[in-house]
C-alpha cells in the first residue's frame, strides 16, 4: 500500500528555538530562531498548500525545535483548523507549557499534543533532555492533558542508554493512562550522531517486546523502524520465531506485571514510510522525504508541496518500493520498506538498504 496522492502526515518545523539541549537532537535545535525561517505569510501559503491535496486532507503536525517559540504559533493553527485541516503539536516540555497553554489548545481544537518522555526516573531522562526538572514537567504535562481531556501522544527515543528501562517506561505509561506511545529508533543525524545507538539485535529484541505491548490496549507505533511491521507478521505466523536474551528479560517483566496479553496487537500491518504517507517541511521551507531524512527535494517558497510529493524522483521510487539492495528484495519491502532515514545516514542513498534491519542482513543480493 502507498500513499500515491497525497501524504497523511505533514510535519512542519516550525523553528528551531528551543529551551531544551538534548543529546540527540535532529534539529541540532538552539535558544533562538534561524535566519530564514518561514514568515507567518509563508506559513499560511504552507498551509494552503497542504489544503491544496484535497479530501481527505493531511494532518499537519506543528513540531520544531519548539512550536511555543513562535509568537504567532496560535494564529497558524486556528488558521489551518479553518482551512479543515486537521493540526497536533509537538512542544517542547518547558515552563512555556502551562496549563493555561494545554487549555487554550484544546479550544482551538488540535487533535493532540506530543511529548517526550526517555526514561524512568529523572536521572535517565533529564540526562538525556540536559535540562533539570524537565522529567516532573513532563509527568505532570501528561497528567494535566489527561485530566482536561486533551490527547497525549508520549513519544520515546531509544538509545543504549535507556534501552533497559523500554518495559519500566511501558509500565510508567500504563499507570498514567497514556494510549499512544510512539518509539522513536535513533538516526545518526544532528546531535545524534555523537550518541550509542543499538544493535540490530537489540533492535530486534525491543520490536518484539513493542509488540507485545501492543496487546495491552495501548496504541503503539515506531519511527525509523518500519520493521516492527515485518517483525508483527513473522510473530502472527511464528510467535516463537524470536527468543534474544534482552527481548526474553523484557518479556518477562511485561508479563510479571500484567499477565499475558489477550487483547490484539495495535501494530498495524501496513503503514507509513519517509516519502511515502509522510513529508516533511523545514523551518526555511526546504522539503523533505522525513524529519530524520535531510535530503532536499524542494522549497515551498518556490515549488508546490502537492508537486514535490507527487513527482519528485525520491519519493516516487520510494513509493513504488524501488531499493538497492536487500530492501529493493525483501519479501517484506510492502509493509516495511526499511528506514529511509538510516539508509541515507550511513550511505547518502535514501534508497540503500536500513542497515538496522537484522533481517536485511540475512539476505544475499
Amino acid at each position: 500500500m502507498t500513499f500515491a496522492s497525497r501524504p497523511i502526515l505533514v510535519f512542519w518545523e516550525t523553528t528551531r528555538a528551543c529551551p531544551l539541549s538534548c543529546v540527540h537532537c535532529r534539529a541540532n535545535a538552539i535558544e533562538n530562531p534561524l535566519p530564514g525561517e518561514l514568515t507567518t505569510e509563508e506559513g499560511k501559503s504552507l498551509i494552503n498548500q497542504v489544503a491544496a491535496f484535497g479530501k481527505p486532507m493531511p494532518l499537519i503536525i506543528f513540531t520544531g525545535g519548539d512550536p511555543l517559540k513562535r509568537k504567532d504559533i496560535y494564529e497558524l493553527l486556528e488558521y489551518a483548523k479553518s482551512m479543515g485541516i486537521g493540526v497536533a503539536l509537538s512542544p517542547a516540555v518547558s515552563d512555556l507549557l502551562t496549563l493555561d497553554v494545554l487549555n487554550r489548545l484544546k479550544r482551538i481544537g488540535i487533535s493532540s499534543i506530543s511529548v517526550s518522555l526517555d526514561g524512568v526516573s529523572s536521572k535517565t531522562h533529564d540526562g538525556i533532555r540536559m535540562v533539570d526538572g524537565t522529567y516532573d514537567r513532563t509527568i505532570e504535562t501528561i497528567r494535566n492533558a489527561t485530566d482536561i481531556g486533551l490527547p497525549v501522544q508520549v513519544n520515546t527515543a531509544v538509545m543504549k542508554r535507556n534501552m533497559d528501562e523500554i518495559p519500566g517506561i511501558f509500565e510508567l505509561l500504563f499507570g498514567l493512562n497514556v494510549k499512544t506511545w510512539e518509539v522513536f529508533f535513533l538516526i545518526k543525524t544532528g546531535r545524534g550522531m555523537e550518541v550509542m545507538d543499538i544493535s540490530a539485535e537489540d533492535g530486534e529484541s525491543v520490536c518484539n517486546f513493542l509488540y507485545d505491548a501492543s496487546k495491552y490496549g495501548m496504541t503503539v507505533r515506531t519511527v525509523e523502524a518500519p520493521f516492527i511491521r515485518r517483525v508483527a507478521r513473522q510473530r502472527s505466523e511464528n510467535d516463537g520465531y524470536w527468543k534474544g536474551k534482552t527481548y526474553m528479560k523484557m518479556r518477562s517483566e511485561l508479563i510479571s506485571s500484567h499477565g499475558m496479553p489477550k487483547e490484539p496487537s495495535t501494530i498495524r500491518p501496513l503503514g507509513t514510510l519517509d516519502g511515502d504517507g509522510i513529508i516533511f517541511v523545514a523551518y526555511d521551507g526546504t522539503v523533505s522525504p522525513g524529519g530524520f531524512l535531510p535530503f532536499p527535494a524542494g522549497n515551498i517558497k518556490d515549488s508546490s508541496l502537492v508537486e514535490i510529493y507527487t513527482k519528485n524522483d525520491v519519493f516516487v521510487k520510494i513509493k513504488d518500493r524501488k531499493f538497492n539492495g536487500a530492501c529493493g528484495i525483501c519479501a517484506f519491502r510492502q509493509e516495511c520498506g526499511g528506514s529511509r532515514a538510516r539508509a541515507y545516514a550511513f550511505g547518502k542513498d535514501p534508497l540503500d538498504s536500513d542497515p538496522a534491519c537484522l533481517y536485511a542482513k540475512t539476505i544475499h543480493c
